[in-house]
């Protein structure tokens, strides 16, 4: 008997819980941060089957996808190793927290749907646990800055 493959509102909820455990009103430079911690760990965990290539290749379809939605995705390129975030810092100033971070919610749950459609749902469990362990780490953080 094969499990039913998860469809994109199980990573979609995934990612609300991961987006569920940020500080509420984050300004837009930690929400890039968080956003690139998520990322790169869903990138070094799906790097180990997949390699690089294939992830650019990904990524650069997730962003042109994201993009058509959130013109602030613009700013955000693929390199070797993940996103290239420098762009859209130094526009941080200029975005919207809240509108960032549903941007990023967009194209981490898009980066998980291709990923798991690409794999058959394989590297699920292990790319949600990933970013399950990124929003420990952010409420960790957030708890040690408020102590």
């Amino acid at each position: 008997m094969t499990k039913p493959m998860p469809d994109n509102s199980r990573h979609r909820e995934v990612v609300d819980a991961w987006a569920a455990r940020l500080p509420p009103d984050l300004p837009p430079e930690q929400v890039i941060d968080a956003f690139e911690d998520a990322f790169n760990r869903l990138w070094q965990r799906a790097r180990k089957t997949l390699g690089d290539i294939t992830l650019i290749a990904i990524s650069d379809r997730v962003l042109s996808t994201a993009s058509r939605q959130f013109s602030v995705l613009d700013a955000i390129s693929t390199r070797d190793g993940g996103l290239d975030l420098d762009k859209l810092r130094e526009r941080a100033s200029e975005a919207d927290g809240a509108e960032l971070l549903l941007a990023t919610k967009f194209v981490l749950t898009e980066f998980l749907t291709v990923l798991g459609k690409l794999v058959a749902d394989i590297l699920t469990p292990a790319l949600h646990a990933e970013l399950a362990n990124a929003a420990d780490v952010e409420a960790a953080a957030d708890k040690d800055l408020q102590s």
